[in-house]
């Protein structure tokens, strides 16, 4: 028999912690959420605010591809 899940838990998480609408938090399979929550992740930690700034410092709006050609 498979373990019971903690809903009061999940529900604290999802709605609190990663501020879901209801209807939101009942709309995920239990893999998304746990995969939103970070459960099970292998490979890199999540993004960190260095890591972000650092992209857009390599990376900023416009460059390259991202110009609009004006008509």
């Amino acid at each position: 028999m498979s373990e019971a899940l903690d809903w009061p838990g999940l529900m604290r998480a999802g709605l609190h912690r990663l501020g879901l609408r209801p209807a939101e938090f009942w709309a995920l399979t239990p893999a998304e959420l746990a995969l939103m929550l970070g459960e099970g992740a292998t490979g890199a930690p999540p993004m960190g605010r260095g890591r972000l700034e650092e992209l857009i410092a390599r990376f900023p709006d416009g460059s390259m591809g991202n110009q609009r050609s004006e008509r």
